[in-house]
């Protein structure tokens, strides 16, 4: 996909089920209050869990930043964004081919609701031109990661792509479905200093997953239809910089290149989940 179009396919039937403005019922709310602080996430918290994931002997206050002169994302109303980063450290339970750090929503256990009926998933990100990525690797910055640790049911990635097929554009935002199938959901540029925001309307008994998104301030629109998609499994939802290595072979979680003094990081913001049984999807605050 040329990286300069943007595909919107706008679902007119949509109109009578989805919310213009916030209302639909929370699974979960992970967007960051004010007043929490970087010394709150190294505790347990109502956001995000304080265990996992991020490399052996770190803390999160050491690896997380709050950026309040980015300005807030589109959900992030009365809440801050938090910004993950990766380092040399950033050595998670022995994966020495990866640099990754994550957030998982505190009440996300792996079997716990959020994976369950139809839910729709948001999230923004945006880059720190602080801390660029190295867009000669893959990262993944948004997925959710199945109970038996088999598959992602959808991933969201930037970068070069392992394996990927064609030209792509490394400084593209891909958003695949199951990553057994492999199939490419939609993609946007990256651009800077922009929040993009996604919403992921994933329907765990029908196994389908639609696309919403908009940049900066604009509403959600839909940019896919329902496509079936696999995200049977539930699982834990990911939110960080997974930063995948070059060159490597066999068991890349263990294996290929990685260079010396990583200073890289993804801003996020308005990571909330909703119950969406009823086809409630909120476009906008």
């Amino acid at each position: 996909m040329h990286s300069t179009i943007i595909i919107r396919i706008i679902i007119s039937s949509l109109a009578a089920t989805t919310a213009s403005a916030q209302s639909c019922a929370l699974q979960f709310d992970g967007r960051v209050p004010a007043n929490l602080g970087l010394a709150g996430f190294d505790a347990a918290n109502q956001v995000f869990s304080n265990a996992n994931v991020l490399g052996a002997g770190l803390k999160f206050s050491q690896l997380l930043q709050l950026p309040q002169a980015v300005g807030g994302s589109l959900f992030d109303v009365d809440t801050v964004p938090v910004e993950v980063t990766i380092s040399d450290a950033s050595i998670f339970n022995g994966q020495t081919g990866f640099r990754r750090a994550e957030l998982l929503p505190a009440s996300n256990s792996g079997t716990d609701p959020s994976t369950a009926g139809v839910k729709t998933l948001h999230f923004s990100v945006l880059k720190d031109a602080q801390r660029p990525l190295n867009l000669s690797h893959e990262y993944q910055l948004a997925f959710l990661e199945s109970n038996d640790f088999s598959t992602n049911q959808f991933v969201l990635k930037t970068g070069t792509v392992l394996g990927q097929q064609g030209a792509a554009d490394p400084d593209t935002l891909q958003l695949f479905g199951n990553v057994n199938q492999n199939q490419l959901l939609f993609s946007v540029p990256f651009q800077p200093g922009v929040f993009h925001n996604f919403a992921v309307t994933l329907d765990f008994d029908a196994l389908t997953t639609q696309v919403f998104f908009s940049a900066g301030n604009d509403p959600l629109e839909a940019v896919t239809g329902v496509v079936n998609n696999d995200v049977s499994g539930q699982g834990q939802f990911h939110f960080g910089v997974l930063k995948k290595p070059v060159g490597g072979v066999g068991d890349i979680t263990r294996n290929g290149f990685q260079p010396d003094a990583i200073d890289e990081g993804i801003i996020f913001g308005g990571i909330f989940e909703e119950d969406s049984s009823g086809g409630c999807v909120s476009l906008s605050p």
